[in-house]
């Protein structure tokens, strides 16, 4: 597998990536990293084709991840993380 495609693989399917709880320690559970390998490849899937329909839509392609990454930073998480 090529560094490129490792690089979009989910995190749980990563050799160099892990999902982890708050505390640092892995996630072990199958079905939750299942959940999580599954919803990056959708997302990840969502953003390539918003970004693909912008530039063939004449739109800076800088400008649009520009506003990708605002939307991440402007998520906000209902739940509290313990500490």
């Amino acid at each position: 597998m090529s560094k490129d495609s490792a690089d979009r693989s989910p995190p749980g399917q990563r050799d160099d990536v892990v999902w982890r709880k708050p505390d640092g320690t892995p996630v072990g559970c199958h079905e939750k990293i299942k959940v999580l390998n599954e919803n990056f490849v959708e997302l990840r899937q969502m953003l390539q084709d918003a970004l693909e329909d912008a530039v063939l839509l004449g739109c800076s392609e800088a400008q649009v991840r520009a506003v990708f990454a605002e939307i991440i930073a402007q998520l906000e998480n209902p739940y509290r993380e313990a500490e």
